[in-house]
């Protein structure tokens, strides 16, 4: 097995986020792993209550090593390196937590988000099983400091890689690939979000349901998870522009306390790498037909 991901040591990789790109890309595929970061700064942790071990509950471990193939299949992987409890891309910028940082953040975003209220905001307040993670709280200018060595060059990168995907091909189709406890997957392997049907074509959806479903997978659209800020803002199929988010259960492929990979680790790389394939192909400009 071998399992190498974005953990790291700040030092070895002080980067926010790295874009492994094909030798040729083929379709207006982009692949994204937006929570599989494990980069914890020694700042972080001296300000963090939590311990690592709890602090990595939050990550989609190793989503980005079992999406690691799709560059030989001619798509983009773009994967964020700093930890999903530090910031989170998969949030709008103005997503501040007041609880965190006071009256200041509501007043500078408006009406607080119900992410944010529930400490799930750009800067999360909780880690794990909804623990916190500060004593207490933070500056405002620690936000601002995250959301620019973090947040924003996170999705300068997946901006990047979409215009050049429309300029290839007329079009950009963003997979949001993270993964979800299997407690909160009732019992699917997986979850297709695309915010019931706004944020791409029906053809996209449906055929990345049949592709998972013949390699054997449970597959259900929306429920819990409809796809988050990523599938609001880069999804406008009017334009163009089409994102899915794919939610795959930790129960498949790791021990969902320590992250350690188990023996489904493998056999699930080799059926995503076979779904990406087979997606890569049907999301070619000649077979994506907009309904």
């Amino acid at each position: 097995m071998n399992v190498s991901s974005s953990r790291c040591t700040p030092a070895a990789r002080p980067e926010a986020v790295e874009v492994l790109r094909p030798a040729e890309r083929l379709s207006p595929v982009v692949f994204a792993s937006p929570h599989s970061g494990a980069c914890y700064s020694e700042r972080f942790l001296q300000q963090a209550a939590l311990p690592l071990k709890v602090l990595r509950r939050s990550e989609d471990a190793h989503i980005d090593v079992l999406f690691g193939p799709v560059t030989g299949l001619g798509a983009p992987l773009v994967r964020a390196l700093f930890p999903r409890s530090y910031v989170d891309p998969n949030r709008a910028e103005h997503e501040l937590d007041p609880v965190l940082f006071g009256p200041q953040a509501h007043a500078l975003c408006g009406q607080t988000s119900q992410r944010a209220s529930a400490g799930l905001g750009v800067i999360p307040r909780l880690a794990g099983e909804g623990n916190a993670i500060y004593e207490a709280m933070l500056p405002l200018e620690e936000a601002f400091e995250r959301l620019a060595s973090c947040y924003r060059p996170y999705h300068a990168a997946l901006a990047g890689e979409l215009t050049a995907a429309r300029e290839a091909f007329g079009q950009s189709i963003l997979i949001d690939c993270h993964s979800m406890p299997a407690a909160s997957a009732r019992g699917a392997d997986i979850v297709l979000g695309d915010r019931f049907g706004s944020s791409c074509v029906p053809d996209l959806t449906g055929n990345a349901e049949r592709i998972l479903r013949s390699l054997g997978f449970k597959v259900v659209r929306n429920r819990p998870y409809a796809g988050g800020f990523a599938a609001e803002h880069y999804g406008l199929p009017a334009e163009g522009r089409h994102a899915l988010q794919i939610e795959i259960s930790r129960a498949l492929y790791m021990d969902e306390r320590s992250l350690e990979p188990h023996q489904g680790f493998d056999p699930l790389k080799a059926r995503l790498e076979a779904f990406a394939a087979a997606l890569v192909d049907a999301c070619r400009p000649q077979s994506l037909a907009a309904e």
